[in-house]
């Protein structure tokens, strides 16, 4: 396997400061000082923070994409799939009690900025709902599927939150055994 280039390590910095610290809170120089290289080499690969914003959307939509496949790839029933989406709450509790999601918080605060990037960022929430949707769909729920999609979404976003709020992994466990508890009940109803 080849060590990432210099322009790919920029961009995985980025990606962790702009979740750790927020997109605004973030400079070129902190960024470069991550990577350890000069704000001259840094200029090379990028000219303005924005450019270095697209390529962390693109980075996060590309890992979404492979996340995604990987868990059609492990598993042909469309629920445990489901589950796997649900999960990821508890595999990155840690992460998620600190900062947030990585995907609501960055949209948050492009929408506060009002900044272009805004829907290019929630391009990955859309990534989730139509790949939620679609696993509804092959369960037999066509009619109901985005609403059911945006119901595991929002909820999930919404346990994410409170989670970065109240540092609780107990109410984290909770909810997501809640919405697994609901997923059944819902699979139920087909």
């Amino acid at each position: 396997m080849t060590s990432p280039s210099t322009r790919e390590q920029i961009v995985e910095a980025a990606d962790r400061l702009f979740y750790e610290h927020g997109y605004a809170r973030t400079s070129f120089a902190d960024i470069a000082g991550a990577v350890q290289i000069s704000r001259g080499n840094f200029y090379y690969h990028f000219k303005t923070k924005d450019e270095i914003l697209d390529a962390v959307i693109a980075l996060r939509l590309a890992n979404t994409r492979r996340m995604l496949a990987q868990w059609e790839a492990a598993d042909p029933q469309p629920a445990a799939r489901i589950r796997s989406f649900i999960h990821i709450l508890l595999a990155n509790r840690a992460k998620i009690m600190r900062y947030g999601c990585p995907v609501g918080t960055l949209c948050g605060e492009l929408a506060k900025l009002d900044h272009v990037a805004q829907a290019a960022a929630a391009d990955i929430f859309t990534l989730f709902r139509e790949w939620l949707r679609g696993q509804f769909e092959q369960l037999g729920h066509a009619a109901e599927a985005d609403a059911l999609a945006l119901h595991v979404l929002a909820r999930s976003q919404g346990v994410a939150t409170l989670a970065a709020a109240f540092h609780d992994e107990a109410f984290i466990r909770r909810e997501v055994d809640a919405l697994c508890d609901w997923l059944d009940t819902t699979l139920g109803r087909a």
